[in-house]
């Protein structure tokens, strides 16, 4: 059977036996795999560090009747900071659970694979506000799945303005008027409607590339929280490692 070259990030690992791994990886063109990696947990294995949660790297595999089995990999990026702080390491598992929920095999993967990467790299990598990180993270991939608020004007009467609300009804900007008819809008400072534009619009490197403080942050957490739960119809609560 043919081989199969893809890079990739591990997003949930399992033992089997008393060498072997069941991995679950995130490609960009084969989308959510499961993986054997046989011989995984030895010491002196090959396939050691490239099938470790977090890793990203390019692995050779083939397809068997109900999984993939990998030949050999190469690690590009471990993602070692993630494991050196516990705060950081509960907001990367959380990330990896909810892209499980959200992916499927044979499905493009690439815009998500990347925005996990640079997802990871952020928290990894900077003192951001891991709240606003998820936050961001969240909004982003809504747009990836197909629910971008609309945010060039009013979602009920069309008009453009300066303020907004969010309107978790009618998925977008609703001008003062319109949303004193709302219920379920949100209202926003301009940090926040500002920081929900940028969120939306924002090339994906330069994504993670603004803060937002006190109330500008907890009206854009409540936001994009409970639009989030509501567009995957799932509470996603980040549970404690220990």
């Amino acid at each position: 059977m043919a081989n199969v070259k893809t890079n990739g990030i591990i997003i949930a690992e399992h033992n089997m036996g008393d060498f072997d791994k069941m991995l679950t990886i995130l490609t960009p063109g084969l989308g959510k795999i499961s993986c054997v990696a046989k011989g995984a947990r030895r010491p002196n294995s090959s396939l050691l560090a490239g099938t470790q949660l977090f890793c990203f790297g390019e692995y050779l595999m083939f397809k068997g009747t109900t999984t993939y089995h990998m030949n050999s990999c190469e690690t590009i990026e471990i993602f070692y900071d993630l494991r050196t702080d516990l705060d950081k390491l509960k907001y990367a598992m959380h990330i990896l659970k909810i892209v499980q929920d959200v992916t499927n095999e044979n499905q493009n993967c690439f815009r998500i694979l990347q925005l996990v990467l640079n997802t990871l790299y952020t928290i990894a990598h900077s003192d951001k506000d891991l709240d606003l990180i998820l936050s961001i993270f969240k909004m982003r991939l809504l747009c990836i799945l197909g629910f971008t608020p609309r945010i060039e004007k009013c979602v009920n009467c069309g008009e453009k303005t300066e303020k907004y609300a969010f309107s978790l009804k009618n998925n977008g900007f609703k001008c003062l008027a319109c949303s004193k008819q709302d219920k379920s809008t949100i209202s926003m400072s301009e940090s926040t409607q500002n920081a929900v534009i940028y969120t939306i619009t924002a090339p994906p490197k330069k994504l993670f590339s603004f803060n937002l403080k006190d109330e500008a942050l907890e009206e854009f957490k409540l936001i994009v929280k409970l639009y989030f739960n509501e567009k995957l119809e799932k509470e996603y609560k980040i549970e404690e490692l220990f």
